[in-house]
């Protein structure tokens, strides 16, 4: 049975929710004109710091048609995890980015498209296309943006009307047609709470320098801090989530009901003394299925050192 793109559209979105995704929205595969020159002046500016990769397959970012051969469609999926206040750690001095309290999200998105991969095979017979979650050339912001579950913020970050920006974004691009969504405005407005609150001077409106990021500081950079950094971490050892955290639109944040993200035991009574004497085997037992392991033992007691120096300065 040949299926409308009205009626996959339909389909899919449905589906979605089945497998817990919080929002689904639609996109023509498409190259993305409105984001070549922003992507190309961010780069040509520096502001992705050492991360490299960002400046790898420039032509797949903007084109997902280059990335998947045959991609007629971009569904963009957004997924919850905001914890419950009583999941927010208490007991310590330092802050881990709520996004990394519980399993490695990769893993869990990544089932949930399994999910709704295999539904829709059950469902519009058989598809082909590729599922991404943070982990290929893929301008997961602006496809959500263009799909309509939200605008780009002043702090770079998806928002979703009355919903905030603590959401994974993920994408499934595949090779049928289906009926587009379309952008909705920017509800900004005058505020600048995020670029006000931003310690290291890292926002600008609806730009980020990602060489200035706490995140980028606490994750991507691989050597030491710079000396010449003196900016307060505010606590922050892994991530940040400050310019979150000040967004007004984030007061309507829920908590998520994914018992996989949730943090555990060990994690929420851990004090600033365990943080500081971690060794390398409680690391990875701790660790072992969280994205905290991405900076390693070794980058998390960089951090670790940087902000005890400047809490002691």
């Amino acid at each position: 049975m040949t299926r409308s793109p009205h009626q996959v559209s339909t389909i899919i979105k449905s589906k979605a929710i089945e497998a817990g995704f919080s929002f689904c929205g639609i996109s023509k595969a498409d190259f993305l004109e409105e984001e070549a020159p922003r992507l190309e002046s961010w780069l040509n500016q520096g502001l992705h710091g050492e991360m490299a990769y960002m400046a790898n397959h420039f032509d797949k970012r903007l084109d997902p048609r280059k990335l998947v051969e045959g991609c007629q469609t971009v569904v963009s999926l957004v997924f919850n995890y905001f914890p419950s206040p009583s999941h927010i750690p208490l007991n310590h001095h330092f802050k881990v980015s709520k996004y990394a309290y519980g399993e490695d999200y990769h893993r869990v998105v990544k089932d949930k498209m399994q999910i709704l991969w295999d539904s829709l095979q059950d469902d519009l017979g058989e598809i082909s296309g590729r599922m991404f979650v943070d982990s290929a050339p893929v301008l997961e912001k602006a496809w959500a943006k263009k799909a309509g579950l939200g605008w780009i913020g002043k702090n770079a970050n998806l928002i979703i009307p009355k919903k905030g920006s603590f959401y994974f974004l993920a994408e499934l691009l595949i090779d049928i047609p289906a009926e587009p969504d379309g952008p909705i405005k920017d509800f900004c407005g005058t505020c600048t709470r995020c670029i006000d609150a931003c310690p290291t001077d890292a926002l600008s409106p609806y730009w980020i320098d990602g060489s200035k990021c706490i995140s980028y500081f606490t994750i991507e950079l691989k050597e030491g801090i710079p000396a010449s950094m003196k900016s307060d971490f505010e606590d922050w050892i892994f991530g940040c989530d400050i310019c979150q955290d000040v967004c007004p639109w984030n007061r309507f944040s829920k908590a998520h009901q994914e018992p996989r993200l949730e943090p555990s035991a060990t994690f929420l009574d851990m004090k600033k003394e365990d943080w500081e004497n971690l060794s390398e085997v409680v690391f990875k037992e701790l660790f072992h299925y969280s994205a905290i392991k991405r900076t390693k033992i070794s980058g998390l007691q960089r951090n670790i050192l940087y902000v005890n120096k400047k809490n002691e300065s």
